[in-house]
């Protein structure tokens, strides 16, 4: 990999840092905000559940438009909406100002994950791009560990603080994007633009939803699926089943980060070079679900936490191969194509912590066998319809 590729590739994984420090900074501070603004559990579910509805929505819409424009104006705009939105969660004295900042940074933030995908791969040969969605994936796991800490020594005496540093650094980001990052994909022609948004007609979509690619994006609601359900249902479950304190808790929190970073930072991309992506991705589907069933095995605080890294380092082996893979369907609408990618990681997001409460409130182990049931389903999805010969892939883009 060339010097200016590293510098490109630093850049995107800082600002996505920067994206997700600003996520993981707002989970803590939130409850104690939504009680300071006098406003109500539900009024908090409500925070969460249109951030992901608009990360939904909107994800695909900036990943087609910087396959018409380009990469980096769409990056700015992402960052820039992004630095707004923490800004306004900052000067919020009322829960209207609130959702309007948390639906601001859903529409807008949803920008940077596909249009940075999309600029790897544009970049990038297919054979390094698993060790780049890994080193992107890597700033998104420091980012959720460093947020929560980052908050806690912020908010000590201002809840408002953590937003304004947010959004200060958002700003540093959107400096080195437009100051440092070159565009990597020239604005497409007319006909080309017209081409791109034909792929978002129903029959062209339903065309790609029923070939490889829709099998592809199945995987990738079943791995955002299983990780969120774990996610939502984990603390809950050991505070219920064992009376873990909140050092305890907060040790598995420690873990699911530190191993999200060294999983796609540092072992993803050699793997999936060494083993192919295919490989690592059945391998890691099938140890994800032997890790769910040792989380429903595990007896005590320790075993607790080594199946809790078993578990995790599965599911964070999946996603920079399943990416990369993914990639090569994009042709000239990368953008697009990670959009959708995207989205249905979204869906799964906001599926998963739906389903572990239900469930749970059932038999507080039903997460975890379902969680266990829904990798092996997609283990056998992988067995049958993933192809490890590239060239039986073509783009599914519309001619």
């Amino acid at each position: 990999m060339n010097t200016t590729n590293r510098k490109n590739i630093l850049i995107l994984s800082f600002t996505l840092l920067v994206v997700m420090l600003g996520y993981g900074m707002i989970q803590p501070i939130i409850p104690f905000l939504i009680t300071k603004l006098g406003a109500s559990g539900s009024d908090l579910g409500i925070l969460a559940s249109v951030y992901a509805a608009m990360q939904l929505v909107c994800a695909p819409l900036w990943g087609t438009l910087s396959d018409r424009i380009g990469r980096k104006p769409v990056l700015l705009i992402g960052v820039l909406g992004y630095a707004i939105a923490m800004f306004i969660f900052g000067l919020a004295t009322q829960f209207w100002m609130l959702f309007v900042a948390r639906t601001f940074s859903g529409v807008l933030s949803s920008a940077v994950m596909p249009t940075s995908m999309a600029y790897l791969s544009d970049n990038l040969p297919e054979n390094e791009r698993s060790g780049a969605m890994g080193k992107l994936g890597a700033a998104v796991g420091l980012g959720v560990v460093l947020g929560p800490l980052l908050a806690g020594f912020l908010s000590t005496n201002s809840l408002s603080l953590p937003f304004f540093v947010g959004s200060g650094l958002a700003t540093l980001a959107l400096l080195l994007i437009y100051l440092l990052l070159p565009e990597s994909h020239l604005a497409q022609s007319k006909a080309s633009a017209t081409q791109a948004e034909s792929f978002w007609h129903w029959d062209t979509l339903k065309k790609v939803l029923l070939g490889p690619v829709g099998i592809l994006m199945l995987l990738i609601f079943i791995i955002a699926f299983a990780m969120t359900n774990f996610q939502g249902i984990i603390g809950l479950y050991v505070v219920n089943k064992f009376d873990f304190n909140t050092s305890q808790v907060g040790a598995i929190w420690m873990v699911l980060g530190a191993v999200m970073i060294i999983g796609q930072g540092v072992l993803s991309g050699p793997l999936a070079k060494r083993f192919g992506e295919v490989m690592v991705i059945r391998i890691a589907l099938l140890a994800g679900s032997a890790g769910f069933v040792a989380l429903l095995l595990a007896q005590s605080f320790v075993p607790i936490l080594f199946a809790t890294a078993f578990f995790l380092l599965a599911v964070a082996l999946i996603s920079p191969p399943l990416t990369a893979y993914i990639s090569t369907f994009g042709g000239e609408n990368q953008g697009a194509m990670m959009g959708m990618n995207t989205a249905f990681a979204s869906l799964g997001r906001v599926a998963g912590p739906l389903w572990a409460g239900f469930s749970f409130d059932m038999n507080m182990s039903y997460p975890f066998i379902s969680g266990a049931v829904t990798l092996l389903v997609g283990f056998s999805i992988s067995l049958a319809f993933l192809s490890a010969r590239r060239g039986q892939k073509s783009a599914p883009m519309p001619g």
